[in-house]
Protein backbone atom coordinates (compact mmCIF):
# COMPACT_ATOMS: atom_id res chain seq x y z
CA UNK A 1 0.00 0.00 0.00
CA UNK A 2 3.13 2.32 0.10
CA UNK A 3 3.13 2.86 -3.17
CA UNK A 4 -0.69 4.20 -3.75
CA UNK A 5 0.27 7.83 -3.51
CA UNK A 6 2.74 7.50 -6.31
CA UNK A 7 0.65 5.66 -8.29
CA UNK A 8 -2.51 8.22 -8.01
CA UNK A 9 -0.51 11.82 -7.94
CA UNK A 10 2.60 12.35 -9.90
CA UNK A 11 4.46 15.50 -9.00
CA UNK A 12 2.66 17.58 -11.59
CA UNK A 13 -0.57 16.40 -9.86
CA UNK A 14 0.59 17.38 -6.73
CA UNK A 15 1.79 20.99 -8.35
CA UNK A 16 -1.88 21.55 -9.35
CA UNK A 17 -3.71 20.55 -5.71
CA UNK A 18 -1.20 23.09 -4.40
CA UNK A 19 -2.00 26.00 -7.03
CA UNK A 20 -5.66 25.17 -6.85
CA UNK A 21 -5.52 25.45 -2.83
CA UNK A 22 -3.49 28.68 -3.13
CA UNK A 23 -6.19 30.04 -5.39
CA UNK A 24 -9.32 29.07 -3.22
CA UNK A 25 -7.32 30.85 0.09
CA UNK A 26 -6.91 33.72 -2.24
CA UNK A 27 -10.81 34.46 -1.88
CA UNK A 28 -10.91 33.21 2.10
CA UNK A 29 -8.97 33.39 5.67
CA UNK A 30 -9.56 29.80 5.82
CA UNK A 31 -6.96 27.14 5.80
CA UNK A 32 -7.97 24.67 3.26
CA UNK A 33 -5.29 21.23 3.35
CA UNK A 34 -5.98 18.28 1.55
CA UNK A 35 -4.30 15.30 3.30
CA UNK A 36 -3.61 12.29 1.35
CA UNK A 37 -2.65 9.23 2.70
CA UNK A 38 -2.01 5.40 1.55
CA UNK A 39 -3.80 3.93 3.62
CA UNK A 40 -5.50 4.81 7.56
CA UNK A 41 -4.83 1.22 8.92
CA UNK A 42 -2.96 -1.78 7.75
CA UNK A 43 -5.75 -3.78 8.57
CA UNK A 44 -3.68 -7.60 9.35
CA UNK A 45 -7.08 -9.72 10.15
CA UNK A 46 -7.86 -9.33 6.43
CA UNK A 47 -4.89 -10.83 5.82
CA UNK A 48 -5.98 -13.97 8.53
CA UNK A 49 -9.15 -14.04 6.85
CA UNK A 50 -8.61 -13.93 3.51
CA UNK A 51 -5.93 -16.65 4.01
CA UNK A 52 -8.62 -18.62 5.82
CA UNK A 53 -10.75 -18.27 3.15
CA UNK A 54 -8.55 -19.16 0.31
CA UNK A 55 -6.60 -22.18 1.54
CA UNK A 56 -9.70 -23.68 3.24
CA UNK A 57 -11.39 -24.75 0.33
CA UNK A 58 -8.35 -25.53 -1.71
CA UNK A 59 -7.11 -27.99 1.22
CA UNK A 60 -10.27 -30.05 1.16
CA UNK A 61 -10.20 -30.13 -3.08
CA UNK A 62 -6.44 -31.09 -2.67
CA UNK A 63 -6.06 -33.62 0.20
CA UNK A 64 -8.03 -36.63 -0.97
CA UNK A 65 -6.05 -36.60 -4.33
CA UNK A 66 -2.48 -36.35 -2.49
CA UNK A 67 -3.32 -38.79 0.17
CA UNK A 68 -4.44 -41.27 -2.46
CA UNK A 69 -1.23 -40.50 -4.54
CA UNK A 70 0.85 -40.84 -1.47
CA UNK A 71 -1.00 -43.94 -0.49
CA UNK A 72 -1.96 -42.18 2.95
CA UNK A 73 -5.50 -42.76 2.88
CA UNK A 74 -7.70 -39.71 1.18
CA UNK A 75 -8.54 -38.02 4.81
CA UNK A 76 -5.23 -38.29 5.81
CA UNK A 77 -5.20 -35.71 9.09
CA UNK A 78 -1.24 -35.06 8.26
CA UNK A 79 -1.69 -34.21 4.68
CA UNK A 80 -4.93 -31.95 5.49
CA UNK A 81 -2.79 -30.07 8.18
CA UNK A 82 0.54 -29.83 5.95
CA UNK A 83 -1.83 -28.57 2.98
CA UNK A 84 -3.94 -26.07 4.75
CA UNK A 85 -0.77 -24.73 6.52
CA UNK A 86 1.30 -23.96 3.18
CA UNK A 87 -1.92 -22.59 1.48
CA UNK A 88 -2.82 -20.57 4.22
CA UNK A 89 0.34 -19.23 4.09
CA UNK A 90 0.02 -18.72 0.25
CA UNK A 91 -3.44 -17.38 0.84
CA UNK A 92 -2.35 -14.84 2.81
CA UNK A 93 0.48 -13.64 0.90
CA UNK A 94 -1.56 -13.34 -2.33
CA UNK A 95 -4.37 -11.19 -0.20
CA UNK A 96 -1.49 -8.90 1.19
CA UNK A 97 -0.28 -8.41 -2.38
CA UNK A 98 -4.00 -8.02 -3.49
CA UNK A 99 -5.41 -4.70 -2.71
CA UNK A 100 -8.82 -5.42 -4.44
CA UNK A 101 -8.34 -8.86 -2.46
CA UNK A 102 -7.64 -7.63 0.39
CA UNK A 103 -10.50 -4.65 0.49
CA UNK A 104 -13.17 -7.57 0.31
CA UNK A 105 -12.03 -8.95 3.71
CA UNK A 106 -12.72 -5.69 5.61
CA UNK A 107 -16.07 -4.57 6.59
CA UNK A 108 -17.10 -0.97 5.46
CA UNK A 109 -18.02 -0.26 9.21
CA UNK A 110 -14.24 -1.19 10.09
CA UNK A 111 -13.52 1.00 7.15
CA UNK A 112 -15.55 3.85 8.20
CA UNK A 113 -14.31 4.04 11.65
CA UNK A 114 -10.32 3.68 10.96
CA UNK A 115 -10.48 6.40 8.55
CA UNK A 116 -12.48 8.79 10.82
CA UNK A 117 -9.42 8.13 13.45
CA UNK A 118 -6.84 8.52 10.99
CA UNK A 119 -8.72 12.11 9.73
CA UNK A 120 -8.93 13.01 13.59
CA UNK A 121 -5.31 11.96 14.19
CA UNK A 122 -3.82 14.25 10.67
CA UNK A 123 -6.32 17.08 12.16
CA UNK A 124 -4.53 17.44 15.64
CA UNK A 125 -0.64 16.65 14.71
CA UNK A 126 -0.80 18.79 11.66
CA UNK A 127 -1.32 21.61 13.67
CA UNK A 128 -5.27 22.12 12.30
CA UNK A 129 -6.00 23.37 15.12
CA UNK A 130 -3.36 25.76 15.86
CA UNK A 131 -4.81 28.46 13.11
CA UNK A 132 -5.83 31.99 14.36
CA UNK A 133 -8.96 32.41 13.68
CA UNK A 134 -9.59 28.45 14.17
CA UNK A 135 -10.40 28.06 10.18
CA UNK A 136 -8.73 25.02 9.33
CA UNK A 137 -10.63 22.46 7.02
CA UNK A 138 -8.70 19.13 6.61
CA UNK A 139 -9.62 17.24 3.66
CA UNK A 140 -8.65 13.82 4.34
CA UNK A 141 -7.95 11.64 1.23
CA UNK A 142 -7.65 7.62 2.27
CA UNK A 143 -6.36 5.84 -1.43
CA UNK A 144 -7.10 2.58 -0.38
CA UNK A 145 -10.52 2.79 0.94
CA UNK A 146 -11.72 5.22 -1.10
CA UNK A 147 -12.40 7.42 1.57
CA UNK A 148 -12.12 10.87 2.31
CA UNK A 149 -13.22 13.01 5.76
CA UNK A 150 -13.74 16.52 5.92
CA UNK A 151 -12.94 17.81 9.31
CA UNK A 152 -12.81 21.84 9.78
CA UNK A 153 -12.10 23.55 12.89
CA UNK A 154 -14.25 25.37 15.39
CA UNK A 155 -14.83 28.52 14.07
CA UNK A 156 -15.99 27.23 10.86
CA UNK A 157 -18.00 24.52 12.59
CA UNK A 158 -20.06 27.65 13.99
CA UNK A 159 -21.31 28.53 10.78
CA UNK A 160 -21.10 26.20 7.90
CA UNK A 161 -22.98 23.03 8.78
CA UNK A 162 -20.85 19.27 8.92
CA UNK A 163 -23.68 18.65 6.09
CA UNK A 164 -22.56 20.72 3.56
CA UNK A 165 -19.49 19.40 2.48
CA UNK A 166 -21.06 16.06 1.79
CA UNK A 167 -20.96 17.17 -1.99
CA UNK A 168 -16.88 17.65 -1.59
CA UNK A 169 -16.69 14.49 -0.66
CA UNK A 170 -18.83 12.34 -3.00
CA UNK A 171 -16.40 14.68 -5.36
CA UNK A 172 -13.18 13.12 -4.65
CA UNK A 173 -14.82 9.30 -3.86
CA UNK A 174 -16.00 9.72 -7.49
CA UNK A 175 -13.00 10.86 -8.66
CA UNK A 176 -10.76 8.39 -6.88
CA UNK A 177 -12.99 5.42 -8.51
CA UNK A 178 -12.59 7.03 -12.08
CA UNK A 179 -8.97 7.13 -11.86
CA UNK A 180 -8.74 11.00 -11.91
CA UNK A 181 -7.98 11.80 -8.16
CA UNK A 182 -5.77 15.13 -8.91
CA UNK A 183 -8.65 16.75 -11.24
CA UNK A 184 -11.11 15.83 -8.11
CA UNK A 185 -9.33 17.11 -5.19
CA UNK A 186 -8.69 20.09 -7.61
CA UNK A 187 -12.28 20.37 -7.55
CA UNK A 188 -13.14 19.83 -4.01
CA UNK A 189 -10.50 22.30 -2.98
CA UNK A 190 -12.27 24.69 -5.18
CA UNK A 191 -15.92 24.86 -4.28
CA UNK A 192 -14.06 24.50 -0.53
CA UNK A 193 -13.20 28.07 -1.25
CA UNK A 194 -16.09 29.18 -2.47
CA UNK A 195 -18.51 28.05 0.64
CA UNK A 196 -15.34 29.27 3.03
CA UNK A 197 -15.04 32.75 1.15
CA UNK A 198 -18.82 33.50 1.81
CA UNK A 199 -18.24 32.95 5.70
CA UNK A 200 -14.74 34.20 6.09
CA UNK A 201 -13.41 36.56 3.28
CA UNK A 202 -9.83 37.04 2.99
CA UNK A 203 -8.22 39.49 5.36
CA UNK A 204 -5.47 42.08 4.77
CA UNK A 205 -3.32 40.72 7.07
CA UNK A 206 -4.03 37.21 6.41
CA UNK A 207 -1.55 34.80 6.18
CA UNK A 208 -1.10 31.07 5.20
CA UNK A 209 -0.31 29.06 8.15
CA UNK A 210 -0.73 25.67 7.06
CA UNK A 211 1.10 23.51 4.38
CA UNK A 212 -0.84 23.33 0.97
CA UNK A 213 -0.47 19.41 0.57
CA UNK A 214 0.84 16.87 2.63
CA UNK A 215 0.95 13.34 1.31
CA UNK A 216 1.81 10.57 3.20
CA UNK A 217 2.83 6.90 2.40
Amino acid sequence: MKDLTRQFLSDTDRTAIEAAVTAAEKKTSGEIVPMVVSASYHYPMADVIGGLALALPATFLLTPLIGGMLWLGTWNLWVFLGLFTLLFILGQAIVRRSLALRRVFISNREIDAEVQEAAMTGFFTKGLYRTRDETGVLIFISLFERRVWILADRGIDRKVAPGQWDDLVAVIVEGIKQKRTAAAICEAVERAGDLLAHHFPIREDDQDELSNLIVED
